[in-house]
């Protein structure tokens, strides 16, 4: 069985072990080399009571199976109710449900806290990941092309969107993921 639970700065190389396939192997991150286990461990800390990071662990041997993450989406105090969001999870478990439960649950997290846009950048083409966000009700709002180049390559990013609350006005100021906790999607 699988606990889905707050990420802590003591889940970074676990975390770091994750990504780093993703970042080297394809175009998937849109990093160059993968952080080390201390840049991973300030990322962690700099996401604050605010930003969720949530982690999937094996109940039997302990092991972080995969991560979600929010973030802020643009600097400037008037995007503050929207966030971006990833998830990654561990090669070898790429067909199973993990990512949409960890997905599921950052969603969830998310619209507890008051925020009410979620935006996931996906290099393409990237069917399977699209197919994904579509799933848990992303749509498709964007395309910014040839705007990356990796791998030897220029490479097309979809932003996908999710209204995760209805936007009051005025908007409810987000509440702390530490005051909320990890919400079960």
């Amino acid at each position: 069985m699988i606990t889905l639970r707050a990420a802590t700065p003591d889940d970074a190389a676990a975390i770091v072990a994750i990504y780093a396939p993703y970042v080297v192997t394809n175009a998937v991150s849109f990093e160059s080399s993968p952080p080390k286990s201390e840049e991973m461990r300030d990322r962690i800390t700099e996401a604050g009571d605010l930003y969720p990071w949530i982690v999937g662990v094996d109940d039997e041997s302990g092991l972080v199976l995969g991560y979600a993450f929010a973030k802020p989406f643009r600097a400037g105090s008037a995007y503050r109710f929207a966030v971006e969001t990833a998830c990654y999870v561990s090669g070898e478990l790429e067909s199973q449900s993990l990512r949409r439960n960890l997905y599921q649950s950052l969603l969830a997290t998310l619209t507890q806290q008051n925020f009410t846009q979620a935006i996931s950048t996906l290099t393409m083409p990237n069917d399977k990941l699209i197919q994904l966000h579509e799933t848990i009700g992303f749509r498709r709002a964007g395309v910014y092309r040839e705007i990356t180049f990796k791998n030897g390559q220029w490479i097309d990013v979809g932003l996908w969107q999710r209204s995760l609350t209805e936007p009051n006005t005025p908007p409810d100021e987000p509440v702390l993921f530490s005051a909320v906790g990890v919400v079960r999607g």
